[in-house]
């Protein structure tokens, strides 16, 4: 089992590196090189400075934590912050903490068929394509990395309930592998993770044909929820001010798969047909799984196999709920773009797939089997030409390589064992997954940030304070994305943060709906044209400018979306800066009078109120306050749900500007109080209660299940029957 789960890991390793001579950046692409590694160096900073980053009021929009995917609750995570700011070339350590994941989740995928009795060379060579199946490497590995984390988490806590379930191992596996599968903060990994759970004890329950053993693994996945249920109560409670805030369910075309593609595996050279941002043939092979999949059908002796039907239902009925997922609907509340569940349909298939080869793989009859395994391969070419018909000659050649692949495994499999077939299999995949890779450059995922922090801070100017950019990334030309062209003067997505900079721009999926729509700005901090102008128009209620609640010290514009606006007039209060070696792509405006972003707090506005800061932290402002006849404060925070005020220890009611800013109404006759306004995340007492209690209840668990061993230990003569529970628990919760 140890030698074939280091090949496992070898595998992981030698494919990583065919696809990485490929493409050198591959792991550092879209959302990890505009989104992870440098929120990764924002909340690293933040830990080491002692504070815990749930919010970054500058930082606005994309300032709270508890919204997007920081995974703040999750300590693997939270490690790789705390590392990420000693590091210097990010697309190195993304690559590695990547490597480490896929290693993870190909091991994940091993213990998956070892559960499910398979083959142990099998089980590896299902752990090794895994890592290297279309969707998982072109969309998580290459981007977004919440997915990767999330799936490589939760692969072995299906593992760890199936052998829960079968009484060959303890609950606590399940609540860690299933609590760090929630607390990544990605949606789809929780949700895939119940739709597993569920799977599973249908499939025990046809199996074992008893119920306890499922109800055990209902409560030791139950307090998993518990515990992991503070992860998305902030997020839930907040969704009403965000552009996630309804809860509909919408089908449209956009990332759905059709059957006729999600199931055309196979074929390395396959480019499936349906809608995404790049028009309907797609440019990467994001429905391939494994080259031997399809073909390897025609190997497996169903009238045997049919004996396993019950032990192995879980892994099929998750494998058509994955299926029935990818064709839609495209959206269902925050959950959309089906496509994204395209690996769990790989992990599925190549699970079961794999273990009956490991069970009942066979090559009696092999001349029908080699025929109807020609047809499999031949109806896979058919339907890869007709999505991509411009590649036939490339489709005949994939075609035909794996046909010779596959009669080499034959070949070897009967003349030299098992064992060197599986390794011809595994090792076939590594050119296979160069040459996909390398197909499909240049990727048009790429934005191609910069690689070395230092270099980059080094380009940019120094802008001390708070500073905004109002442009539009679509604006940039492929000439641009470059440290020596826009890259040294304009941020997008999180760059600011990786630069160590104080912007308000920044990364967020979920956003706020009333201040995006107040500055027309979007998910990576892009803006419309009449941004400007709203920036310096008067606020209705308040009077004053968006750049003065805001409590801005400056204001970047990107030339190229405001080309004339350095030759008009400054704003009242405002100057143009000239920042030399800037001047093709930033046009600059500061105050006349210096930064005020540190002046007096967090206090933007006081109407009828005299308001003095006391101290502020991210999360607090205290304020000493006082109006005779009453009045109002405005303070430069978002109007995140979670706000708390006080004044001299009592409630006070409080309100917002704009839906945006948090205001604060001071009665009259208040003399030198002391107002606090708070920020907690939405429902995080509840949260943490629910923690308590979720790690109460698998310590019982635990306990009843160190209990029944020893009991059973104790027994002469009474082995311990596997998938048979413990009595006390039993008791517990029925």
């Amino acid at each position: 089992m140890l030698r074939w789960g280091a090949v496992t890991a070898l595998g992981v390793i030698a494919g990583y590196v065919a696809v990485l001579l490929a493409n050198a950046r591959h792991f550092f692409t879209d959302d990890t090189e505009s989104q992870y590694t440098s929120l990764w160096v924002g909340l690293g900073r933040s830990l080491r400075d002692g504070n815990f980053p749930v919010m970054v009021p500058e930082q606005w929009m994309s300032g709270n934590n508890t919204m997007d995917d920081a995974g703040l609750f999750n300590p693997p995570q939270l490690l790789i912050d705390l590392i990420a700011p000693s590091v210097d070339n990010v697309a190195l350590y993304a690559t590695v903490v990547k490597l480490i994941f896929s290693i993870i989740a190909a091991l994940g995928v091993y213990r998956i068929c070892l559960a499910y009795g398979g083959r142990a060379s099998w089980a590896a060579v299902a752990g090794v394509a895994f890592p290297l199946s279309g969707f998982f490497l072109f969309f998580d590995e290459a981007s977004w990395m919440t997915a990767l984390t999330g799936t490589a988490w939760l692969v072995h806590a299906w593992a760890s309930s199936v052998r829960y379930a079968r009484g060959q191992g303890g609950p606590i596996p399940v609540f860690v592998f299933l609590y760090l599968t929630i607390s990544t903060q990605y949606i789809f990994p929780a949700v895939e993770a119940a739709l597993m759970l569920f799977a599973v004890a249908v499939g025990e329950l046809v199996h074992q044909r008893k119920w306890r053993p499922v109800m055990r693994l209902t409560v030791a996945a139950g307090c998993a929820g518990l515990a992991g249920l503070l992860t998305f109560l902030p997020s839930m409670l907040s969704a009403k001010v965000t552009w996630r805030g309804t809860a509909q369910i919408i089908n449209d075309q956009f990332l759905t798969v059709p059957w006729s593609e999600s199931l055309n595996a196979s074929l390395p050279s396959s480019l499936p047909a349906f809608t995404s941002w790049w028009g309907y043939v797609q440019p990467m092979p994001v429905t391939y799984i494994a080259w031997f999949l399809i073909p390897a059908l025609a190997f497996i002796d169903w009238d045997r196999a049919r004996e396993s039907w019950r032990e192995l239902t879980a892994v099929a009925l998750f494998s058509i709920l994955m299926l029935m997922w990818t064709a839609g609907p495209g959206s269902i509340g925050p959950l959309r773009w089906p496509v994204r569940v395209l690996p769990m349909l790989a992990i599925g298939s190549l699970v079961l797939v794999c273990v009956l080869l490991g069970r009942y793989g066979t090559f009696r009859d092999l001349k029908n089997r080699g025929i109807a395994a020609a047809v499999l391969i031949g109806l896979l070419w058919v339907r890869t030409f007709s999505a991509d018909p411009h590649d036939v000659l490339w489709h005949v050649l994939a075609a035909a390589g794996i046909a010779a692949l596959g009669a080499g495994v034959v070949y070897l499999g009967r003349t030299r064992g098992i064992a060197t077939a599986c390794v011809l299999t595994i090792v076939a995949m590594f050119p296979i997954a160069y040459f996909q890779v390398s197909a499909a450059q240049p990727t048009p995922m790429a934005w191609n940030l910069p690689v070395h922090r230092s270099e980059a801070k080094a380009a940019f100017p120094d802008f001390a304070g708070t500073t905004i950019q109002l442009g539009d990334r679509g604006l940039l030309q492929p000439g641009d994305k470059s440290l020596d062209g826009a890259y040294g003067s304009l941020v997008f997505g999180n760059y600011a943060r990786g630069l160590e900079l104080n912007y308000v721009n920044g990364y967020t999926p979920t956003g706020h709906f009333y201040f995006g729509e107040l500055l027309c700005m979007r998910w990576d901090s892009s803006v419309c044209p009449d941004a400007f102008r709203r920036m310096f128009a008067p606020e209705s209620s308040t009077g004053r400018a968006l750049v003065d609640l805001m409590k801005l010290d400056r204001v970047v514009l990107q030339r190229a979306l405001f080309p004339d606006a350095h030759t008009r007039p400054a704003p009242d209060g405002w100057q143009w800066v000239d920042y030399p070696g800037h001047e093709k792509y930033i046009s600059v405006l500061e105050r006349v009078n210096g930064p005020i972003s540190t002046v007096n707090g967090r206090v933007a506005d006081a109407k009828d109120v005299t308001a003095t800061s006391i101290s502020e932290t991210d999360t607090t402002s205290r304020v000493r306050v006082s109006s005779s006849n009453g009045g109002r404060i405005v303070f430069a925070r978002l109007g995140w749900p979670g706000y708390r005020a006080t004044l001299n220890g009592d409630s006070i009611s409080f309100t917002t500007v704009a839906k945006s800013f948090v205001a604060v109404n001071i009665p009259a006759g208040t003399t030198d109080a002391e107002l606090v306004l708070t920020w907690r995340p939405p429902g995080w007492k509840v949260g943490i209660a629910t923690m308590a209690a979720g790690l109460v209840g698998i310590g019982v668990l635990q306990w009843l299940y160190v209990r029944s061993r020893r009991r059973d230990t104790d027994t002469p003569g009474d082995d311990p029957v596997p998938g048979e529970p413990e009595r006390e628990l039993a008791d517990v919760v029925s």
